[in-house]
């Protein structure tokens, strides 16, 4: 039976993942295996604006599980199950994104032709992000030793990308971003942030900690 494409599990998932309170960043489907011992693996990314915890995912991931077994369009393939957050590594591309990433920092790439926001600076440089205005977005550059504030137009902005860090920022560097939105890790915890994977056949589902991949051998009827 051919798999479902990522459009069509997007549109089957979106309202439900909506219902419950997140917005749909992505949907990911892979094949490992031909024939007889082909098995899918599915990565659903979800992210919302108050704290999404262990318990809140393990939930949404049941009822998506209950929700492609009911929809069938697996057919009798097993399928491998992943719900989880973006990885602090992501990149910003809607105005929420800029939001929840307050007080992280960036590798900011702006847009051939854009004015750099100091003169002389380069188009590529690390800021950590501060409010999101309208149009604009606060960005702190200087780092922990000369910290200052500058507005940065969002279409001058080409590709920005969260950074892991393994140290907090300065009191001022920190200060000038207005620290992080209520519920989200604070630099330098970046292993903080909640995933589940769900190894699925036909609506079983075992839970993992982040840090452990998911297995390629479904078990059935577990939930740790």
């Amino acid at each position: 039976m051919p798999m479902p494409t990522e459009e069509r599990l997007s549109q089957l998932v979106a309202g439900l993942v909506e219902r419950r309170g997140f917005d749909l960043e992505g949907v990911e489907i892979s094949t490992t295996g031909k024939h007889a011992d082909a098995q899918a693996r599915l990565k659903v990314t979800v992210d919302s604006d108050g704290p999404s915890d262990l318990d809140t995912i393990a939930t949404l991931s049941t009822e998506l599980s209950e929700l492609f077994d009911e929809a069938g369009d697996f057919g009798e393939t097993p399928y491998l199950l992943e719900v989880t957050t973006p990885g602090v590594d992501r990149p910003l591309t809607a105005d929420r994104h800029w939001r929840r990433a307050r007080g992280r920092k960036v590798r900011v790439h702006l847009r051939e032709g854009a004015q750099a926001p100091e003169p002389g600076g380069s188009a590529k440089f690390e800021a950590r992000v501060g409010e999101l205005g309208a149009d604009t977005v606060a960005l702190v550059l200087g780092g922990k030793h000369k910290p200052h504030l500058v507005h940065v137009p969002l279409a001058d902005i080409a590709e920005a990308v969260v950074q892991v860090e393994f140290s907090k920022p300065g009191a001022k560097e920190w200060e000038l971003a207005g620290g992080v939105v209520p519920g989200r890790p604070v630099p330098g915890q970046d292993n903080d942030e909640p995933a589940v994977d769900a190894a699925d056949v036909r609506g079983s589902a075992q839970l993992l900690p982040e840090s452990v991949p998911a297995s390629d051998s479904p078990t059935e009827g577990i939930v740790e």
